[in-house]
């Protein structure tokens, strides 16, 4: 018994440090369940496959933090667990347990309320999202408040969460480039957003970054390929020089969701859709990928965006496209290319 109370305390310890996100709490109340059921005489057997259960139902929130019915069936487990160690309390079992069955007591009620906050929140999100889908509240204050356009030509990055989060100012001196990403977005949100967000900036040219996000979503290529090609025809209609730039390579881990094999074949179809209509490709995917055509681990913390380092490689591809597409004349259309649709019309 000494050596099951010398195991609980550092684990007690370590519980008291963990962060306070639902998915924290129920990973420390699961902990918790394992120290008790060691130290209350029985119950280890008896518990054993409830606590089998919860481990099963903490792996599925992980893996859909945003699905609650995981959240309620841990609830419901933990709240079963409980139950099932108040019966198993009998005189002379260790402080350390009953003091720890409190604790986990406690730590169910925070997780529950700090789940039915962040619902709450969800929900009000949901609504915002209804009433803004393409999130055009984002940059609708920061436009009106754009210095006037100088001498150096304006430049718009219109993308998601990788040019979300790529501090322009720190790679480009002395150039007029506008971030405007808003992270998780597909290219129909993007399209949604071009004509606040881009058009009426009046650049010189626009890079545009997407398609990655619509991968994860299951978006059919074409979709994707239709969409990119309105926006870069929306651009060239109102004379801004439209950088289509590739979608990036991933980790092998994220390429599970978003298949290197259809990274690459959009990428294909990208190229050869600006050669046929006169416009830049800014090829990011060969800089960055290595041999296997994936993201290296040095120049990405996650597999799917870049850091410091993928970003500095980033800027030298984007600045020379950008460079030539600013050029006074740009290279012709190799051919005509018919359109396999209508361009909305966007006042």
């Amino acid at each position: 018994m000494r050596l099951a109370v010398a195991f609980l305390l550092p684990v007690l310890a370590w519980t008291q440090a963990s962060e306070q996100t639902p998915l924290a709490l129920a990973t420390r109340i699961a902990q918790l369940m394992e120290s008790t059921a060691v130290a209350v005489p029985d119950l280890t057997g008896a518990s054993a496959p409830l606590r089998k259960q919860t481990e099963i139902t903490i792996a599925s929130m992980k893996d859909a933090p945003r699905n609650p019915s995981f959240a309620y069936r841990f609830i419901d487990e933990a709240q079963a667990y409980l139950a099932l160690g108040d019966a198993y309390l009998v005189p002379g079992i260790p402080a350390v347990a009953e003091q720890q069955l409190t604790e986990l007591r406690d730590d169910l009620s925070r997780f529950r309320r700090r789940f039915e906050t962040d619902l709450a929140a969800r929900a009000e999100a949901a609504v915002a999202d209804a009433a803004d889908p393409n999130n055009l509240h984002r940059y609708a204050e920061a436009n009106t408040k754009l210095p006037p356009l100088g001498t150096v030509p304006r430049v718009v990055f219109l993308g998601d969460s990788i040019t979300d989060g790529w501090h322009l100012n720190e790679y480009f001196s002395g150039r007029d480039f506008i971030n405007r990403g808003i992270s998780g977005q597909t290219t129909t949100q993007m399209l949604g957003r071009f004509l606040q967000d881009v058009a009426n900036l009046h650049p010189k040219a626009m890079v545009v970054l997407g398609g990655t996000n619509d991968l994860a979503r299951g978006i059919a290529p074409q979709a994707i390929e239709d969409t990119l090609s309105i926006i870069g025809e929306l651009a060239k209609d109102r004379g801004i020089k439209p950088v289509l730039a590739s979608i990036l390579p991933v980790s092998a881990e994220v390429a599970k969701v978003r298949p290197t094999a259809s990274i690459q074949q959009l990428n294909r179809w990208l190229q050869d859709y600006c050669k046929r209509e006169g416009f830049v490709y800014l090829d990011y995917y060969s800089a960055l990928a290595d041999a296997a055509g994936q993201l290296p681990a040095d120049l990405s913390d996650d597999g799917l965006h870049p850091n410091a380092k993928g970003y500095s490689v980033m800027s030298r591809v984007a600045l020379e496209a950008i460079n030539r597409a600013l050029q006074a004349n740009p290279a012709s259309p190799a051919a005509p290319a018919k359109k396999r649709f209508s361009l909305p019309v966007i006042k």
